[in-house]
């Protein structure tokens, strides 16, 4: 949908974008070794009891960041005939990403809050059962992406406040993970800024995205058993109503858009129904008690 013309002044768009993450990630190099509370591994004395809410939301945090190679063949195959700097992106976010499972499992064992046989069956669950999407176009995946990455620094940093009562370190961890999501978040979410800007009908691709949306960890078998008992560690319907969606909204102008075709127009109507609907539908889940 895109001209030839505004394709080059796209890509140089995103390319600064691109340009701009990259020093913000020099900037804050860190390791996961440096998070670990590696005295814990040889003295249960030193470990720390923590509520089960919390327990697993990090657990399915470290589940849902270990499927980062299924992740990565799916978009490096959606971006391969895109725009350079998209392809560029995704080898920077894999290096990226890399360690976070890796930092969160090392925590849960080294404080023995999980049985280790039990997790070792459940990452062979995760990859086995892997990770696809039916999004076929690139503008969705980037919805797609942004609604996920935002959602995950909200997790992270929701869960950090609760950590804090527990476990300093714990808390520490969280705020990390989330500031790199951050940058992963602010890359997709300008990417589809810098597209409605210059076609503002390829939000025909965004309304199926946000009307369908489910995290990647929704490949566990016990995935919403699981996100009913987070909800006590600080992150459910209100924090994904509120911080993601309304915030999406906002940052892409989805109610000033002014689409030219009369399915980019129905499609900005789609949008703004289902998120009230949402609203509506939260609101009077809670007043029910």
């Amino acid at each position: 949908m895109i001209k030839i013309g505004n394709e080059i002044s796209l890509e140089k768009r995103i390319r600064e974008i691109h340009e701009r993450h990259r020093s913000q990630v020099e900037k804050h190099i860190w390791n996961f070794y440096d998070y670990m509370p590696w005295e814990r591994g040889g003295d249960r004395e030193k470990r720390i009891a923590l509520p089960q809410p919390l327990v697993t939301a990090i657990e399915t945090s470290m589940l849902t960041e270990l499927n980062l190679p299924w992740y990565t063949t799916y978009l490096s195959d959606m971006f391969r005939e895109g725009l350079n700097p998209l392809q560029e992106f995704i080898h920077d976010w894999v290096s990226e990403e890399e360690q976070h499972s890796t930092a969160l499992e090392t925590y849960l064992v080294l404080n023995g809050s999980v049985e280790n046989n039990k997790l070792a069956s459940l990452k062979k669950e995760m990859l086995v059962s892997g990770w696809d999407s039916t999004l076929a176009h690139p503008v969705a995946v980037m919805a797609y992406t942004s609604i996920q990455e935002l959602a995950t620094v909200v997790f992270y940093r929701n869960i950090a406040v609760t950590a804090r009562g527990y476990d300093p370190t714990l808390e520490r961890l969280l705020i990390r993970l989330a500031n790199d999501e951050s940058l992963h978040y602010a890359f997709y979410n300008q990417a589809i800024e810098a597209h409605l800007e210059l076609d503002p009908d390829l939000i025909v691709y965004i309304a199926p995205v946000i009307k369908s949306f489910k995290m990647p960890g929704a490949v566990l078998k016990d995935f919403d058993e699981r996100m009913k008992i987070i909800e006590g560690a600080g992150y459910g319907a209100d924090e994904y109503l509120d911080q993601v969606l309304e915030k999406l909204l906002i940052r892409w102008k989805i109610a000033a858009l002014t689409p030219r075709t009369k399915e980019g127009r129905a499609a900005r109507e789609e949008i703004l129904t289902y998120v009230a609907k949402l609203k509506r539908i939260n609101a009077r889940m809670k007043r029910r008690g």
